[in-house]
């Protein structure tokens, strides 16, 4: 039992490096234009712990269904690392880089991989399939508000 929460934890701390590693600029940030339906300060990254956790819930399942991922397909294993690369170099581009095309074509990879992760996830548990989809669906938000930003912003050379 007490393996399952080390995968839990190890898994959302892993995605959650990110914030860690290239906190937000906030002033930044708050100089561009943004559309309307663009959530409040902070609570964008309320979401993401949220659904990290889900994420992290899911791998956990997939650890206990796979003796201790003894018996993992790779395809399984390659989503799961492309999903966490682009992760990563998603929060990179947009808030360390400050640049929101790379940062919106790395959230299109998040998006892309979560469906990917979630298809090669069936095959040890619809529930934990099922737990990727918030991230999925958070994912393909956050794909269309840096892509919004940067529409907006295209003039801006802080874009």
């Amino acid at each position: 039992m007490w393996h399952s929460a080390i995968v839990w934890l190890v898994t959302i701390g892993l995605y959650a490096l990110s914030v860690l590693l290239w906190p937000a600029d906030r002033s930044w940030y708050a100089g561009l234009d943004k559309p309307a339906w663009t959530p409040p300060a902070g609570w964008s990254i309320a979401v993401w712990g949220v659904v990290y956790a889900a994420v992290a819930a899911a791998v956990t399942i997939v650890y206990s269904r796979s003796d201790a991922f003894q018996d993992i397909a790779p395809a399984w294993l390659t989503a799961l690392a492309v999903n966490y690369g682009c992760s990563q170099l998603s929060r990179y581009f947009e808030c360390k880089q400050k640049k929101l095309f790379p940062g919106f074509i790395a959230s299109f990879a998040v998006a892309a991989s979560a469906c990917w992760l979630a298809v090669e996830t069936v095959q040890y548990s619809k529930l934990a399939a099922w737990l990727i989809m918030p991230y999925l669906v958070w994912s393909c938000f956050q794909t269309l508000l840096p892509w919004s930003i940067f529409i907006l912003n295209r003039d801006n050379a802080e874009a």
